[in-house]
Formats: C-alpha cells, structure tokens, sequence
C-alpha cells in the first residue's frame, strides 16, 4: 500500500488521525509543565486541496469536506475543525484549499516552554516540511525539523526528553510490507527508554485480521500497562485489497481522550461512512 499523503490530504483517515491528536494535545495543555511532541513521520507540514495529487483522488470531499459547515460539531471535533479554517480563506468559509498535516496541529498546541521535533525521511519531503515550517513559524525557536531523518531511529536516539511529559506520533506511510513490525521494533525501543510517554500509532485497517495481530505485539512489549485502541471501519471489511477503514493505538492514552472518544465516535462513524458495514469499536488492550 502507498500512502504518499499529497494524495490523501484531508481524507476520513486525517479526520479521525487529528480529532484524537488535538483532543490528546488538549489534555497535556493542562498542566503548566512543559512537555514534548515528536513527529515520526511528519510529511510536508501542509497540503494543497486543488493540486494535482489531492484533485486526483478528491478523498478530501469525503473527510474533512463533510465536516467543515457543519452546525452541531461537538466541543471536541470544533477545536480541529476550527483551525484547519484558520489556514483557509476566512472570506470564503465553504472553500476549503488547505489542509494542515500534525505537525501544524501540533505546533498550535505549543506554549513557550514547550518542544516539537519533527522527522522526514523522504529528502524532497523533508526539505519542504522545513520550507513550510519557516513560512507559517518564522518565530518559533521550539520546532526542530529533522531533514532526511529515519524517524523510527529517531525514537532511540532522542528518547528520553528532557521533560517528563509528552507525546510520540508515529504516522508511517505503509509503503513497507514490514511496516507494523517497524512500528512494533520502534515502540519497543521507544518505551524501554521512556516508559511514561504517551505513544499515538495511526494505521490503515484492509484486514482486520493483520490489525488484531499488531495489537497483541504491541501488548507483549515489556513495560506496556495501558494499551487502547480505536478503530473506524468506512464499510464492511470485506475486501482486503481496499483501505477499508484505520486506527489509532495508544500507550498511556490521555485520560480526557479515553473519555471523550465514545462520543467522538458515535458522532463522526456516520458522518464518514462511505458503504453498509460503517462502526468502530474504542477498546483498552
């Protein structure tokens, strides 16, 4: 599966990947001590809804596209939906250009005694994260863009932070056929060193049977004590060569998303179901 982002900026998986990610980051903004955010996998940093790549696939329509003028958002869904406005055309609300990727997501989450690392491996990409960065951040000491960065080797490198508090996003593009052994071999590295973070892993769901048997991996890690995860189907699963929906697991999940996400839930499946067979199921491991 290729998940090159440009093409599917804005789609279902973006809705459901950054809800949780603000209401997360909405939790750590709770206490007054710093914390630090490290971003795997952090693409270009913003999308262009009218180029080539995302009109080629026009996934935004049926993700953040059915959410954008909606009147009865709850509290937790607006936050998110509020500033991807933000990078958009105040003047004109029901267009919709530009879609911020998580490290914009994150970045607005900073205080000032807060850190956001951000890696990307792919040159091009990592060059223009940087570019975008310095455009849409150019006071921001706190953001550290790692070019060319194999952000799984990031998580033994530069872990522990210095702060106690924080959170790892790992977001990969599932280009790889070992791709959730790579995230289960950096989760394992990751938490020997920095057992109390919270780890945010998001993933396409085509078999569901291959998503149960991620989970259990990660279960087995040592040092793993809270373990949840949530995921939303599109439509029944009955394809394996289709994305048929995704996930996000967590390690130490944020308490205030653990008891929001029922809500969340039961309010975006039907709005993002695109065939019978739309449900998710929120579950701790």
């Amino acid at each position: 599966m290729n998940y090159r982002h440009s093409y599917h900026a804005g789609n279902f998986a973006d809705v459901l990947k950054h809800v949780l990610q603000c209401v997360a980051l909405d939790y750590l903004q709770q206490k007054d001590k710093p914390f630090w955010l490290l971003d795997t996998h952090a693409g270009i940093g913003m999308y262009d809804l009218t180029g080539e790549q995302a009109q080629k696939t026009g996934e935004a329509v049926e993700g953040i596209g059915r959410l954008l003028n909606r009147s009865d958002l709850p509290e937790s869904i607006q936050r998110y939906v509020n500033l991807v406005r933000e990078v958009n055309d105040p003047n004109q609300p029901e267009q919709l250009r530009w879609y911020p990727g998580s490290p914009w997501f994150s970045a607005q989450h900073l205080r000032e005694q807060d850190q956001l690392t951000l890696c990307e491996m792919h040159r091009e990409d990592s060059g223009a994260l940087s570019e975008n960065v310095r455009k849409e951040f150019p006071a921001a000491k706190q953001i550290k863009v790692l070019e060319h960065t194999n952000g799984y080797g990031a998580l033994k490198a530069l872990l522990p932070p210095p702060q106690k508090r924080g959170m790892v996003l790992i977001d990969p593009p599932f280009e790889q056929r070992d791709e959730f052994e790579q995230v289960v071999k950096a989760l394992q590295e990751g938490v020997k060193r920095w057992a109390t973070g919270i780890y945010a892993v998001w993933y396409p769901i085509k078999d569901p049977l291959t998503v149960g048997d991620f989970h259990q991996k990660v279960k087995s890690i040592p040092g793993v004590e809270k373990l949840f995860a949530v995921d939303l189907l599109i439509r029944a699963a009955t394809d394996s060569s289709k994305l048929n929906g995704c996930g996000m697991l967590f390690i130490n999940p944020p308490f205030g998303l653990t008891q929001q996400i029922n809500d969340i839930m039961d309010y975006l499946t039907p709005i993002l179901a695109q065939d019978r067979g739309a449900e998710y199921q929120s579950l701790w491991l």
